[in-house]
């Protein structure tokens, strides 16, 4: 039976499916009071929590740990999304199958996020943006002032508590970038490349110095294959980094290979397409930029 006919199967029979399974995060009480809200990912996720404060119940549909570009939906997705009030989705083709959903939940609203973002494009491709936009603290500013007018649109009535839950926010993120444009200081201009399976750190790289270099360029494009591991092994010998890095959600074995074939250490894990587990120090995008920051400072000093 092939995949698209099990799609268009479970998209048919979901009405029926009542909510509760698939995703790690919070389930939708039918009984919660405000806007229901459901989100693409994990760090949308927290970041409209923010926003929303008590006035209503955040859901998202990818669980921590799954790359959003791969992720295939369960039942209870279309069924979660055909509940919500607002279905906030990222764009930048992030959710290159999750979009789908849309197509089969009714008349639910959605609002993308990255809708005032320039894109950077894929090396290679001018017409594929990189979606990885959040990797810029300034971009997740502008996310922050396309949902507060959605949820004031949606309700009037919250507009005071909205505003001043953005404002606090707003201040929290602009703390947040100038301190990593200091800690980045610390690490010499030479050693400024960052080097992961994914090259999802260009935003990033615009905004705060630094080169970067991945084996692939999107994970949903992922291959390893034997000549894109040479060429990052060539750029870190070339460069003499004195580390490189590994995602949380990617295959370790990629990086594992540039670092024992380069004799340059793996420094660390850090977080592009998720928030961490509880525990991990990085459950919310705050927490996750601080900490790949932090891994970045201590691995490339």
């Amino acid at each position: 039976m092939s995949k698209k006919f099990l799609f268009v199967v479970m998209s048919s029979v979901v009405i029926f499916l009542l909510a509760g399974c698939g995703s790690d995060d919070a389930s939708t009480s039918p009984d919660s009071e405000g806007l229901e809200i459901t989100t693409s990912f994990s760090i949308l996720g927290d970041v409209i929590s923010e926003v929303i404060g008590d006035r209503g119940t955040v859901n998202y549909i990818v669980p921590i740990g799954e790359e959003p570009h791969e992720y295939e939906p369960v039942p209870s997705d279309f069924q979660r999304v055909s509940d919500s009030d607002v279905f906030y989705v990222h764009g930048l083709n992030l959710e290159e199958w999750l979009e789908k959903l849309i197509e089969n939940v009714g008349d639910v609203s959605v609002v993308t996020v990255s809708e005032n973002i320039t894109p950077i494009m894929l090396e290679g491709d001018e017409n594929e943006p990189d979606p990885h936009a959040w990797m810029n603290v300034a971009n997740m500013q502008s996310y922050i002032e396309v949902i507060v007018e959605d949820l004031i649109e949606r309700d009037p009535e919250g507009e005071e508590v909205y505003r001043e839950n953005a404002e606090a926010y707003l201040e929290e993120l602009a703390q947040l970038d100038d301190w990593i444009k200091t800690e980045v200081q610390k690490i010499p201009e030479e050693y400024r490349v960052l080097v992961i399976s994914e090259d999802a750190f260009k935003y990033f790289g615009d905004a705060y110095g630094f080169q970067t270099e991945g084996v692939w360029e999107l994970n949903s494009h992922e291959e390893g294959t034997p000549s894109q591991i040479s060429r990052v092994i060539d750029v870190v010998k070339d460069q003499n980094l004195p580390a490189v890095f590994v995602e949380t959600t990617v295959d370790k074995r990629y990086m594992e290979s540039v670092s024992n074939d380069s004799g340059v250490p793996i420094a660390g894990e850090v977080y592009t397409d998720a928030v961490g587990q509880e525990g991990s120090g990085a459950e919310s995008y705050i927490l996750m930029m601080r900490h790949n920051v932090e891994t970045f400072v201590e691995g490339l000093q």
